[in-house]
């Protein structure tokens, strides 16, 4: 008996949108579209809540104001893509985005405990995709910020796409946003 191949729907952002304004999600769920997949998002430890909650005040300091930071909110990347980063860090401030998603973060983080793997992989692929100069990991199993910069071609990555550069840093370090070169943010205060 040969094996079947399933087939699988590939899902357009505008489907997502439409799917999520007509109440197809109950409250609650968490669903992401990424690559045109559909895909069901990790329940949350109290660990990684806080390291979000970390990241979303280390940032907010940083950066200052006429940025919003964003934790858990829908991005607008591509045609087939709607990823909720646990932050993004966008232009201007949450009422400039009332008629649609954001689709050009400056900074996106991601905090990973039991996701490392397709946070660095499948998420770092979509993103470098999309174009995104700056993706961070908050690494709470090894305790420390991967930093991913310089987004370029790479056929066998999931969608196409890597970080060129990956650097890892540790509680003693801090690291400077691309977008907001003059600031800095210490690892132990995201990474604990």
């Amino acid at each position: 008996m040969a094996d079947e191949e399933l087939e699988t729907r590939r899902w357009k952002r505008v489907e997502y949108d439409r799917l999520i304004e007509c109440g197809f999600f109950q409250p609650g769920d968490r669903v992401e579209l990424l690559g045109g997949q559909l895909i069901v998002a990790e329940p949350q430890s109290d660990r990684h809540y806080v390291a979000i909650r970390a990241v979303e005040e280390a940032l907010r300091a940083a950066f200052g104001r006429g940025w919003d930071i964003r934790t858990q909110a829908p991005v607008a990347l591509d045609d087939e893509s709607e990823p909720e980063p646990d932050v993004a860090v966008v232009p201007g401030t949450f009422r400039d985005y009332a008629r649609g998603h954001p689709s050009r973060p400056v900074l996106v983080v991601e905090v990973s405990l039991s996701t490392l793997t397709s946070d660095r992989a499948h998420k770092g692929s979509l993103y470098a995709r999309a174009g995104l100069a700056d993706y961070w990991i908050v690494n709470l199993i090894d305790r420390v910020l991967e930093v991913y910069r310089e987004p370029g071609r790479d056929p066998d990555a999931p969608f196409g796409w890597r970080y060129q550069s990956a650097t890892v840093h540790g509680p003693g370090a801090s690291v400077s946003p691309l977008a907001c070169p003059h600031a800095s943010v210490r690892v132990s205060d995201v990474v604990f």
